[in-house]
């Protein structure tokens, strides 16, 4: 008996790009336009041959041509708010008919489901779920999906039963963090910035009083404006981020530490990104996995995930580099030790490899690399290359069995999710002023060809990380070899390495 074949989308205000076997489209990083649209579309299908992800478009013509491909399959999706409103406009016309009874679906566990002649509908919190749960490989865990928007729920949690326990008034927290971002300067989707505000601020109990007021109660637009009236000039920037970092934490152990039902944790939604936060479940649960497209750029593979189970009875673990694989041939070969020397000389280096990440992190196949031990390296690439603000620090890449040497954590962190503190004064490059880090651990499983270039650093160096972060500036991660030479030329970086091959300016 052969398998239901699957179409998953989601109607989200972010996307990435990623392609395989099954593929995951991810606009953004195609158009390189960073949130250019109001909502954005994704897609995950069962069998690559279906559609072919350059030529996506959620539009009538292609919604007939997924029907007659996938033939006797199911379309399966979620969406986030702010999609609902196109998702009613370009879907109930075409594909949703007969089905309006979709947007009062109310989940109580997490395999719950509408299903109906062909289509299979989960709630947007659910997807997070099904994402961070299947890819975990845990036979059971308790689940904590936790956003800004979402759907009706802000901050939903799940036992080791699966059972949802609605937290969207009790732990608003990545609504706050979206007002705060927008309140100051760093725009609603600027959360990620507010955070990297928190190492250099201190305690302010007047900030923390009036963050408590949105715990009294469901948030009104009363409360909406008395946060539009916070007083910025006195306090300042730097103690509202850390202050509202510190008022997260403890907020997290009020509500979701007392509803622990089994050691593993699975994280996921936007909040998830919160590194600081993440570092803090580790002491409290003895397992702690977050994927690594915890955002809703991986909703469509958690709503792929979430069908293929309840329907197949499979769960299908997602490939974290799961892109498209591009050729590339040049003159210079590359040799990992000469590569390695050059970060150690000074170079700083494009590194594009394979296929690309999933999700928003640069985890060593879009990468740009360069020398943890210098002590400016921070400012150098944020003012020449990244061009971005000048207090958001950089991550280290640190080869596996040497973590604990220099980061004072108890578990792995393959994909750059958690924030610890730096236990060495010999890698400033990657020290926030907070003696901080948000560390990325290697394996040579992982990748071997990142894990190999790291390893000939240890061996001229004696320090077994590099600094790594995004290949981008102003602009998605690139995707495409092409991507990169532009990010290159116009850059200030000193080498790209593309695959097994070396270009110099």
């Amino acid at each position: 008996m052969s398998k239901t074949k699957i179409f998953s989308i989601a109607l989200n205000l972010h996307d990435h790009n990623t392609y395989d076997g099954v593929w995951h489209n991810q606009r953004e990083r195609q158009t390189r336009f960073k949130h250019n649209l109001p909502y954005h579309t994704e897609a995950y299908a069962h069998q690559s041959d279906i559609l072919n992800p350059d030529d996506y478009r959620l539009n009538d013509k292609f919604v007939d041509d997924y029907f007659k491909k996938l033939d006797g399959g199911i379309l399966a999706w979620t969406y986030t708010y702010g999609g609902i409103r196109k998702a009613k406009e370009e879907l109930l016309n075409t594909i949703l008919k007969g089905h309006e009874d979709i947007f009062n679906y109310d989940p109580k566990k997490l395999w719950d489901n509408y299903y109906k002649d062909g289509i299979y509908f989960i709630d947007h919190h659910q997807s997070h779920a099904a994402y961070a749960f299947i890819n975990s490989g845990f036979e059971q865990s308790d689940i904590l999906a936790i956003d800004g928007i979402g759907s009706k729920f802000r901050c939903v949690f799940f036992d080791k039963d699966q059972n949802l326990l609605d937290l969207s008034d009790k732990l608003p927290i990545g609504w706050l963090w979206n007002h705060m971002s927008k309140l100051t300067g760093f725009g609603t989707l600027g959360a990620s910035k507010l955070m990297g505000k928190v190492g250099y601020g201190k305690y302010s109990s007047y900030y923390y009083n009036v963050f408590e007021i949105i715990f009294e109660g469901p948030i009104t637009e009363k409360k909406q404006k008395h946060f539009s009236q916070i007083d910025l000039g006195y306090h300042g920037i730097d103690d509202l981020a850390y202050t509202l970092q510190k008022f997260t934490i403890d907020k997290i152990k009020e509500y979701v530490y007392p509803l622990k039902s089994c050691d593993n944790l699975c994280l996921s939604g936007g909040v998830a990104y919160n590194g600081y936060m993440n570092e803090e479940f580790t002491k409290h649960y003895k397992n702690v996995f977050i994927p690594p497209a915890i955002g809703d750029e991986g909703q469509a593979i958690g709503t792929y995930q979430h069908a293929d189970y309840v329907l197949n009875n499979n769960k299908h673990i997602s490939n974290t580099f799961a892109g498209k694989k591009y050729e590339w041939l040049g003159d210079e070969m590359i040799k990992y030790k000469d590569v390695a020397q050059a970060i150690a000389d000074g170079k700083i280096v494009g590194w594009f490899q394979g296929k690309s990440e999933s999700g928003n992190r640069a985890l060593g196949n879009r990468s740009i690399l360069a020398d943890p031990r210098r002590k400016d390296i921070k400012d150098v690439i944020n003012d020449t290359i990244k061009k971005r603000e000048d207090f958001r620090p950089f991550a280290p890449a640190v080869l596996e069995e040497h973590y604990k040497e220099y980061f004072d954590t108890n578990s792995p962190s393959p994909y750059m999710s958690r924030i610890c503190k730096v236990k060495s004064d010999k890698v400033p490059g990657i020290t926030h002023i907070d003696n901080t880090a948000r560390i990325q651990t290697v394996n040579k499983k992982f990748n071997e060809k990142f894990y190999n270039l790291i390893n000939e650093f240890y061996k001229i160096t004696g320090i077994p990380m590099l600094l790594n972060t995004s290949f981008n500036c102003h602009e998605p991660i690139v995707e495409t070899p092409l991507h990169a030479l532009r990010t290159f030329k116009k850059t200030a970086l000193d080498m790209l390495i593309i695959n097994d091959y070396v270009i110099r300016k």
